[in-house]
């Protein structure tokens, strides 16, 4: 037996689940990748063992937008999939932003920690050193996002189309 596989199944089945609602539902998922409502039925089913075919996945994924069910696939072969650094995403530029600031959030809550008693100590010096790196490799992710932005001609970050 594979370890985790269960897990993976079911993480699998749950992404199924999700592009089938986000599709607009059995019937029109079934629509979209060209397979019967009862197919569809049986991989929206959690208690089915039955998993998408390629096409059928190809097909929901491309007509919602939503790329969970492959990256959930490349997750349990123990891959990721990577943005282009050219084409940034509104929403990555949200999640870095807001990254950086929990990050200075840490690293300023271990400062004030480490400062309260008037002594630093090794651990407490460790700990801020800690907390710094992980702002200054948020900031580097940041700014290679917003170089993307800026060769790409901007972004729109609030708003409609």
């Amino acid at each position: 037996m594979v370890p985790n596989a269960n897990a993976r199944h079911f993480l699998i089945k749950a992404k199924q689940r999700d592009l089938i609602a986000a599709a607009g539902g059995i019937e029109r998922a079934a629509a979209v990748c060209s397979y019967s409502k009862s197919v569809v039925g049986r991989w929206y089913n959690p208690d089915s063992p039955e998993l998408m075919e390629l096409p059928a996945i190809f097909a929901l994924e491309e007509e919602t937008g939503r790329f969970d069910l492959s990256e959930a696939i490349a997750s349990a072969r123990g891959r990721r999939f990577a943005e282009d650094e050219a084409t940034p995403v509104n929403g990555n530029v949200m999640s870095a932003h807001a990254e950086t600031v929990v990050r200075m959030g840490e690293l300023m809550s271990e400062g004030a920690l480490a400062f309260a008693d008037g002594l630093l100590t090794p651990a407490e010096s460790q700990r801020i050193d800690r907390a710094l790196s992980k702002v200054e490799a948020g900031t580097a992710e940041y700014r290679k996002i917003l170089a993307g932005a800026r060769a790409s001609g901007g972004l729109k970050v609030v708003g409609g189309e």
